[in-house]
């Protein structure tokens, strides 16, 4: 089992932005070497310099849109021909779209799909092997809070990271005695700009946290914990907790009750 960070090579996803950059700021502050992915070219680029200057770790970058096929696969390609050995794999990319199911293009629920569940599953499914047989290495994938319970009108997103918290779990059970480690961070509203980019008004952003304390509790339970996943923040955790006691028809009415448009939603749409 991985004991640090320092001198091991990460693999981030989505590490221009959000808790994917807080992610990889924290890995390289602790002395790992970098693998950053992103679609945004300019701003992945910027970051890898960055992180070179500030903390003199060696930065990999490789701008691709993974919601697309063969990217996945020419990702591990371009480690593999680059000798890159990748101890710790971060499956961060995501996508979400808020909205009735109806409304929303199968295009954008599809592109949805293929980055929260196949892409983090196929690169789970190309270095895990290495580790293994390595006997070395772990992987960190981020779900949500949202995995836990149906969300209206964040059905297709709440069910892919449902999916993900399962996956990685299942995952962490068949790993923990070979020297892998696999944990699930399950983060709730994070000030990033996910939530802008879903569509998600500010007014659903209760019990916020800032990227870099849900990446900070991220990468010390990774090294730390012996459980399979963990929720960030205290209020996030009752939550759950006590949803988990409730029937699902209370847990549904309640998250229904919390992402309904806004009153300034509908009068915005009736003008």
């Amino acid at each position: 089992m991985i004991a640090s960070f320092k001198g091991i090579t990460a693999l981030v996803t989505g590490a221009s932005s959000g808790i994917g950059k807080a992610l990889a700021r924290e890995l390289a502050g602790q002395g790992a070497h970098l693998i950053l992915v992103s679609r945004n070219v300019q701003r992945l680029e910027q970051e890898a310099e960055d992180l070179k200057i500030r903390f003199g770790v060696k930065v990999d970058v490789f701008p691709a849109d993974l919601s697309l096929p063969d990217n996945c696969q020419k990702l591990f390609e371009f480690t593999a021909s680059n000798r890159l050995v990748v101890d710790v794999l971060v499956n961060n990319a995501g996508l979400a779209h808020y909205g009735p199911f109806e409304e929303t293009s199968f295009e954008k629920t599809s592109a949805m799909l293929d980055l929260n569940i196949h892409a983090l599953t196929h690169l789970t499914r190309l270095f895990l092997p290495g580790m293994l047989e390595r006997k070395s290495g772990g992987i960190l994938n981020v779900a949500s809070t949202a995995g836990f319970q149906p969300i209206p009108r964040l059905n297709v997103y709440a069910a892919t990271k449902a999916f993900v918290l399962n996956f990685s779990e299942a995952l962490w059970a068949e790993c923990k005695d070979l020297g892998v480690r696999v944990f699930c961070l399950c983060p709730g509203n994070t000030l990033t700009r996910f939530h802008q980019s879903a569509g998600i008004d500010r007014q659903r952003m209760f019990f916020s946290a800032s990227a870099l304390d849900v990446a900070r509790f991220a990468l010390r339970k990774f090294l730390k914990t012996s459980q399979p996943s963990g929720i960030y923040g205290f209020w996030n955790k009752m939550m759950i907790y006590t949803e988990r006691l409730a029937p699902r028809r209370a847990v549904v009415f309640f998250t229904n009750l919390m992402y309904r448009p806004g009153a300034k939603r509908k009068e915005s749409s009736a003008k």
